[in-house]
This record gives structure tokens, C-alpha cells and sequence, in this order.
């Protein structure tokens, strides 16, 4: 039996293959420390479990649950991107919870690429823009970020491109890998250039909050509502990763069209997972305030590991990572293996998130600081 011919244009998601090289490791009895995950270790919001623990006994609990999600979650969504964002949305047409943000890249995908339609994706991003790109048999388009434009696109090179068969346009900030804040009058010049071209502009927006006092949406920016979607996440504003608990922003045309798939690939959202988020969407803001405490403290340990691994970075930024660049010359994937044989510590190389990021490596600030020093012993 052969496969179909879309798995020839993918590879194995990098972490899903290299996490089983560490976890053999780890079985044999190696001490590794890994640095390679944005998976945070800390715990959700107390009230978070609570909620959760409580609404088994409910009658609902274990039915299948609406594709759109509970319409207090809706609500809850609703309420946080007025509170946070100061973004008035209608939670029964602008709101659609998801099974996790990635699955929502999947599900937007779906609804809007045909065969032979192009995307353009930032180089480095998130390696999912690409292989979903490739799965639907769309090509993938890369625009360049790079570190002398601070990570911002150009929109000169954007307007100068031939883009008549671009469908999609993917862009994410606060940026993952590098960390970089979005640019007001960039991202205006990006809305306008999707009006322009009739170009769908997705922000994926997880690390809104994380070492970051001024979170922004793309809807802060006029005239996004046109031609915008935005996901959103609870996976590290709440340490909620593996809970699966995201979201979709947008036109009510736009959402319709998007739970035309979704409806169709799960039966809804585990009802105390439901009930757990509306709690976490409802912490006061001293959550986020004792939560960046916590990585600030992390990021100064791991501003002392890369400096000791002869790295440079920036030390403006925000989200659960710090993006390093290597001594001149030196590769990605040769210095992470020889980080990884020689003193079992796992850093993510930069290349996996595109060529751009060739020379430079992704450090996790999801450990202790205890686990951190450590790290910083065995190398220095």
C-alpha cells in the first residue's frame, strides 16, 4: 500500500523526530536538559484545575459538546480580547474556539487554499505554515525577516512581487523564533497590502503576553477586520499547552466558512476543558505580572548560557525563547549535536524555522532555574 503523494512534500514535524533521539538518551540513562520545547512547566491558574475537577460532576460533562464551543467560553473570549486588547468582538459570530491554534492553521488552510495556490510565509516562522502549505498542495512563498530589519518584513519587496496567485499570507508577532515585537506601521502597510492584493493576512498571536506589558492584536490596526483572522492561544499565556485550548478571530463570513471544516474533523471540545478555560480567561492581571516575573528571572540565566557559548543576542524582546546567533561560520545543526554529545543539553537549531534562520539557535525558557544553572555548569 502506498502512501499518498502529499507526504513526499513534508518530513516528520523536527521535534516529534529529534525528541525520540533525546528520549533515548534519557532512557540510557543520560542526563539531558532540554531547551529545545516552548512547552511551559509551570501550572495553569489554580482556579483553572478547580473548574475543571467541578464540572465533571455536571451533567454535560461527558456528551459531545458544540462545534463552536460553550457560549460562555465564546463570552469568555470575547470578554479577554476587550480587556486586554480593548477589540470589541460578538462572540456568536467573530469567535471560534479550537482544539489548540494549531489545528486552526489546518482548518484555515483548508478553506481557503485550492490546488496550486500560493502562500507566503515568513522565513524564520513556524515551520506548520509550510508543511500544511504543502499537504494542500498550495505553494509555499517565503518572505524574508531578517536580524538588520529587525525581523520585520519589507514592504517594498512585498509590493514589488508578483502575487497573483497568493491566497494566504501568514505573520506572527510577537514573533517565534526571534522574539521580535510587531511593528504598528508595518503591520498597517501589511493590512493594506492584503486589500490591496485580495490577500487573506492571518496573525498568529500566542505569545501576546509573555515578557511583553502592551499586548496587541491585529485588529488593533484599522481596517483589519476586512481582511484579517487572528489565532490566539492559552497554551503559554496559562501553561495550558497540552490542554489543547485555542481560538480563531474574525468576520463572521470568515468563521462560517472555517467551521464548514472544522465541523467536519472533530465533535467538539472536552466539556471541563471548556469550563477550564473560561476560568483562565478570566485571571486578574497579576497573573501575567507574577508569570513574567518568573521568566524574566529565567531569561537573565539564559542570557548567561548563551554568553557563555560565545553567542550574541537581543536583549528587546518578548515570548518563552531567546533567539541566539553563533560565532561567525558556525552551523545550526552541527553546534546543537555537539551541545547534545557533549554535555546532554538540547537547544533547537535555528535553520528548522527557515534558512534565515541558519547561525543562530532557540533557547527554551521553559525550565527551572536551578535545571538553567546547571546548564550554564556544564559549558562554562
Amino acid at each position: 500500500m502506498t502512501t499518498a503523494d502529499r507526504l513526499l512534500t513534508v518530513e516528520e514535524y523536527y521535534f516529534s523526530k529529534k525528541l525520540r533521539e533525546v528520549n533515548t538518551l534519557k532512557l540510557g540513562g543520560a542526563p539531558i536538559i532540554n531547551l529545545g520545547i516552548g512547552s511551559p512547566d509551570l501550572a495553569p491558574p489554580k482556579g483553572v484545575i478547580t473548574a475543571i475537577t467541578k464540572s465533571m460532576s455536571d451533567a454535560s460533562a461527558h456528551k459531545y459538546q458544540s462545534y463552536q464551543g460553550l457560549p460562555e467560553l465564546r463570552s469568555a473570549i470575547s470578554g479577554f480580547y476587550k480587556a486586554h486588547y480593548d477589540i470589541m468582538l460578538n462572540s456568536e459570530t467573530q469567535v471560534l474556539p479550537l482544539i489548540g491554534s494549531k489545528e486552526g492553521i489546518m482548518h484555515i488552510s483548508m478553506a481557503y487554499l485550492n490546488q496550486g495556490d500560493a502562500v507566503l510565509i515568513p522565513n524564520p516562522g513556524y515551520p506548520t505554515y509550510m508543511s500544511v502549505t504543502k499537504l494542500l498542495g498550495a505553494i509555499p512563498v517565503f518572505y524574508d525577516l531578517k536580524a538588520a530589519s529587525n525581523w520585520q518584513p519589507d514592504l517594498v519587496s512585498l509590493n514589488a512581487m508578483d502575487v497573483s496567485k497568493i491566497k494566504l499570507m501568514w505573520v506572527n508577532y510577537p514573533h517565534m523564533p526571534t522574539g521580535t515585537l510587531g511593528d504598528k506601521e508595518i503591520l498597517k502597510g501589511l493590512v493594506d497590502f492584503a486589500k490591496k492584493n485580495d490577500i487573506l493576512l492571518v496573525n498568529d498571536n500566542p505569545y501576546s503576553f509573555i515578557l511583553n506589558d502592551n499586548p496587541f492584536s491585529i485588529f488593533n490596526i484599522e481596517g483589519a477586520d476586512e481582511v484579517c483572522l487572528e489565532l490566539n492561544s492559552l497554551s503559554k499565556t496559562f501553561n495550558m499547552a497540552g490542554w489543547r485550548v485555542g481560538m480563531l478571530i474574525g468576520d463572521k463570513a470568515y468563521i462560517n466558512s472555517i467551521v464548514k471544516v472544522k465541523s467536519n474533523m472533530d465533535s467538539g471540545m472536552f466539556y471541563g476543558i471548556q469550563k477550564g478555560a473560561i476560568e483562565a480567561l478570566n485571571s486578574p492581571k497579576n497573573w501575567f505580572s507574577d508569570l513574567n516575573f518568573v521568566y524574566s528571572e529565567r531569561r537573565k540565566l539564559i542570557w548567561e548560557l548563551a554568553t557563555a557559548l560565545n553567542c550574541n543576542f537581543e536583549v528587546n524582546t518578548s515570548g518563552m525563547f531567546v533567539w541566539a546567533k553563533l560565532p561567525d561560520g558556525v552551523s545550526s545543526v552541527s553546534f546543537i549535536d555537539k551541545m547534545l554529545k557533549e554535555y546532554n543539553l538540547f537547544i533547537a537549531p535555528g535553520n528548522i524555522f527557515g534558512s534565515n534562520g541558519e547561525g543562530y539557535i532557540r533557547f527554551s525558557l521553559c525550565a527551572p532555574e536551578d535545571i538553567i544553572k546547571e546548564a550554564i555548569k556544564r559549558v562554562i
